[in-house]
């Protein structure tokens, strides 16, 4: 009973003051304290005068720091897209609302999970003003970021404590999927750039149908075989070419001591999801919940904002394919499952199926063995 008042206490007492004492203070505290000693065993009227100024001088610390903390709010301004593990730049506001009083020598930095391992210090914050600063901020993980803590501190005037206060920005923060390539990443992407190449050659050429010659109509299309055997002007008619089509499938049936491969695999879809739409491709991204096309319906940015956020989700089975015309990536703690619900199967297709072996290479990701080989 007595133990937890205490730890109350004590717990009431480290709230208020939110201060630690330095060295130069606990030297001038030392001293103080032998002052006083010598003041009441001597009853010296000059020691309680050097003691009354010593004891004013504390008070006085306490309070021009207490008051250049007060009042002091703080603004982060950041960029729209924010990916992990990738250094952005941001801008950060210090509001100073007391307008009749600067604040001195105040310093700011950000506690874990804010991205911000920096200190900034600025000399003096005059009354009513805002400062702004441009800072670097890291994410090392995807998802929202919801309370972002920072800390003001200050050892001024004197330095005897150094007290500090805790500022606290609830902003929902959405953090995307590592875009940039991480170990295997580029050489898996140089791969599938040329397999894709490969599925879709040739089908801007095929021929289509042979046609009667319509009025104002580019005579080099003329069939002369044909037109010798009809007598009239015919021409050779060629299947439109159509764009390629990417389907990358992310499939969220995986167990629970699978996270680490999960990430793995989240990270490489955002990868290759931002690389292949900057070369114009189309994309038909797929989970279980999720089902967008780019760039019809969507843009880049959607699929990443979904893999920010997106979990395992053990027990639901995954669908099979509705387009054989398409190149296929599929991610999967369970290949065999997908190749027999027909991803990668048909003489149209090609693919690359990736399981839990993916990724344990220090080299690059690697298709499963038990998946089906690319067309």
């Amino acid at each position: 009973m007595k133990s937890r008042f205490w730890s109350r206490v004590r717990a009431a007492v480290e709230t208020g003051l939110h201060q630690q004492i330095t060295r130069a203070g606990l030297l001038y505290y030392c001293t103080t304290l032998l002052v006083a000693m010598a003041a009441f065993a001597s009853a010296n009227n000059l020691l309680f005068l050097i003691l009354a100024a010593m004891l004013s001088t504390l008070l006085i610390s306490g309070l021009i720091s207490r008051l250049s903390l007060a009042s002091l709010e703080l603004d982060l301004l950041l960029p729209e897209h924010i990916p992990a593990r990738r250094k952005i730049a941001a801008r950060i506001v210090v509001h100073n609302l007391k307008r009749w009083m600067p604040s001195f020598s105040i310093h700011l930095s950000g506690l874990s999970g804010t991205g911000f391992d920096s200190v900034l210090y600025f000399p003096v914050i005059p009354g009513g003003a805002s400062i702004e600063e441009t800072v670097e901020l890291y994410f090392a993980r995807r998802g929202s970021h919801r309370e972002n803590s920072f800390q003001f501190s200050t050892r001024f005037p004197f330095g005897f404590t150094e007290r500090h206060i805790e500022v606290t920005l609830r902003r929902d923060i959405l953090v995307y999927p590592s875009v940039d390539p991480q170990p295997g990443f580029e050489e898996l992407l140089t791969a599938i750039a040329g397999e894709i190449e490969e599925h879709h050659r040739g089908r801007g050429h095929d021929f289509y149908r042979i046609r009667p010659y319509e009025a104002f109509e580019s005579a080099r299309h003329v069939d002369w075989k044909a037109t010798a055997h009809t007598g009239d002007l015919q021409v050779r008619e060629f299947a439109r070419e159509q764009e390629h089509l990417v389907v990358i499938y992310l499939d969220l049936d995986t167990a629970p001591d699978q996270n680490a491969w999960f990430e793995k695999a989240v990270d490489c879809c955002a990868f290759l999801a931002w690389s292949i739409a900057q070369t114009g491709a189309r994309i038909h991204f797929l989970t279980q919940e999720f089902d967008i096309r780019l760039p019809e319906e969507a843009d880049t940015y959607t699929i990443l904002k979904y893999l920010a956020l997106v979990r395992t989700a053990w027990g639901k089975p995954p669908a099979g394919p509705d387009d054989e015309n398409s190149f296929q990536i599929v991610f999967s703690s369970n290949p065999e499952r997908m190749g027999s619900l027909g991803w990668g199967s048909g003489e149209a297709r090609g693919a690359r199926l990736f399981g839990l072996d993916a990724f344990a290479g220090p080299d690059s990701p690697q298709p499963d063995a038990a998946g089906p080989n690319p067309n």
